[in-house]
């Protein structure tokens, strides 16, 4: 789709709130948008209660992602960008460095950087620490791990560094996450 409208700003995001303007991502978003604005009025314990009604597992952010298919979203012609997100995907839990990556998949570090800029309108270490994360928001919403080990299991070596990290991506502490989650 990036390649026939390039000017389009593809989000990844389940749900896109624009001024006057709400987009959905699929059939399910529509609830994760409902729950959003209903809790921007009326709280967090009416937002339980109906994700409950919905028998919702959990009430998931805009600044959660969709998972579409990589190739979907840069089209089928960059499969060094694919062999470089499935290779991150692959090492959460040891991550590599850039250096590794870009050698893994055969390009040099800089032209990692620009298939990533290109196409994913991030940098690769940008990308590699939300997907980290992300798997972190899963354990964090779907286990009782504490919190060191949801760390480890996602590559950070310190629990200040993770909550750093999350906070600085999701706005909130991964202790709050849990909470909210629960």
């Amino acid at each position: 789709m990036r390649e026939n409208f390039p000017k389009l700003d593809i989000s990844n995001s389940l749900f896109v709130i624009d001024r006057d303007r709400y987009t959905c991502s699929g059939g399910i978003s529509s609830i994760d948008l409902m729950l959003n604005l209903v809790g921007s009025i009326h709280g967090s314990e009416l937002i339980q209660q109906i994700s409950e009604q919905f028998t919702c597992d959990r009430i998931r952010s805009e600044n959660d992602s969709q998972r579409a298919p990589l190739q979907y979203l840069i089209g089928g012609r960059q499969p060094k960008l694919v062999e470089a997100v499935s290779l991150m995907e692959a090492n959460i839990e040891e991550p590599l460095n850039l250096d590794e990556v870009a050698d893994c998949v055969g390009v040099s570090r800089r032209q990692l950087e620009r298939l990533f800029n290109r196409y994913l309108h991030r940098a690769p270490s940008r990308y590699y620490m939300e997907l980290r994360l992300s798997r972190a928001r899963l354990l964090l919403l779907q286990t009782s791990l504490p919190l060191i080990d949801v760390a480890i299991s996602c590559g950070f070596t310190t629990a200040p560094h993770f909550s750093k990290c999350y906070s600085d991506v999701y706005g909130r502490p991964p202790s709050n996450e849990r909470r909210m989650g629960s």
